[in-house]
């Protein structure tokens, strides 16, 4: 009986030695847990003054922010568990094996991701830019993480996925502010150049919106088999292109109507007859 008692005695001081040794790495934990959320939140605070400083863009700091925060956290949790004693290794290996298959499987979607930070970070355009993404052409109305959302001058709405416009050639209309309008107009060789330059030139700079600086080019580009080629090059503002383009062509027609000025054009329309 008195070995059962001792037997007891040991067994109870052993539980109770595991349940002090166990509260105190609870306490412990919980003290990293607690102490670690507050530098996490100072932290939060510290990076989100870097970014504000480095000029990072408002669309893309709150996400760098979130990613901060998930990032520290798990970081304060595994210290806690690891005081707790918990085997982390199969855990780790678990994260890292998750963390490879949804990275294959959205692996298209990666590069649309980091192709939107490469344009929120360098900034080729932002929102509001006129630009031309291969074949298509408009304005920027959102920059998003994984695509630009564009507005084409016919009010289509195209999502572009931010990989494509990372691998090809942006043009940015609104970069320098001022954009150049591409008129060519034919006139017959018998024509006075001089007169003529002088009629549109006079023409083009009374287009409302039409800039004076830089000024209008204006020049014989190409001697055709029939005709002068002459181009016409104004500035405008980006924002004004579509309406100062029909406002110039109207001006230039109406001008070389006026001074009766001709312009080459097939006076003859043949017609053929249906074959059997």
């Amino acid at each position: 009986m008195k070995e059962y008692f001792n037997d007891l005695f040991h067994f109870d001081k052993e539980v109770i030695d595991k349940i002090i040794s166990y509260s105190v790495k609870i306490l412990i934990a919980g003290l990293i847990l607690w102490i670690g959320m507050k530098i996490v939140k100072k932290l939060h605070k510290a990076i989100e003054k870097m970014l504000i400083k480095a000029a990072i863009s408002d669309n893309i700091r709150p996400f760098l922010l979130n990613i901060a925060d998930v990032t520290l956290k798990v970081i304060v949790i595994f210290i806690a568990l690891n005081v707790l004693g918990a085997d982390l290794s199969g855990l780790v290996a678990l994260v890292a094996a998750v963390g490879f298959a949804v990275g294959m499987s959205l692996q298209g979607s990666l590069g649309n991701f980091a192709s939107g930070l490469l344009i929120l970070t360098l900034k080729p355009y932002k929102t509001g830019d006129w630009i031309q993404l291969g074949d298509k052409f408009g304005r920027v109305e959102e920059i998003m993480i994984f695509s630009t959302k564009v507005i084409t001058p016919g009010k289509k709405v195209l999502i572009v996925p931010n990989s494509k416009i990372t691998d090809d050639i942006v043009t940015n209309y609104s970069e320098k502010g001022v954009i150049r309008l591409e008129i060519d107009i034919h006139i017959p060789y018998e024509e006075n150049w001089d007169v003529v330059k002088k009629i549109l030139v006079d023409a083009i700079n009374k287009v409302p919106k039409v800039l004076q600086e830089p000024p209008v080019e204006i020049g014989i580009a190409d001697f055709d088999s029939h005709s002068l080629l002459i181009m016409v090059r104004p500035y405008v503002h980006p924002d004004d292109y579509w309406e100062v383009t029909f406002s110039a062509h109207k001006a230039l027609k109406d001008a070389l109507h006026q001074h009766g000025v001709k312009v080459p054009y097939s006076e003859g329309i043949e017609y053929g007859k249906f074959g059997k």
